[in-house]
């Protein structure tokens, strides 16, 4: 699992830290990766800035997008059991769970 955000890196650091994330965060400042995915939500966030849209993707190891989920909203997020059911539904290799 990767994190993609258009942050910089000392905001993701603290974010981690924070939430007690264990998986790396990656920096976007250009907004690169989030205009390839037609990700960036144009003066959406606050004073105007541009923001990414929220979404989740499982890409495999070939880089083929198997699943993903966009939302409108930048308080949606998929639940961790939704993402865990696409990998199981598409077959993929997942880590045991409690």
């Amino acid at each position: 699992m990767v994190a993609i955000s258009v942050d910089p890196p000392e905001t993701n650091r603290e974010h981690r830290r924070q939430q007690g994330f264990t998986y790396p965060f990656l920096s976007d400042t250009q907004a690169e990766v989030t205009r390839r995915y037609d990700l960036l939500d144009s003066a959406a966030g606050p004073g105007g800035t541009d923001v990414a849209r929220p979404a989740e993707f499982l890409i495999d190891a070939a880089g083929t997008v198997r699943w993903m989920n966009l939302t409108e909203s930048i308080a949606v997020r998929t639940r961790p059991d939704q993402v865990l059911k696409a990998v199981d539904d598409l077959g993929l290799v997942s880590t045991p769970r409690p």
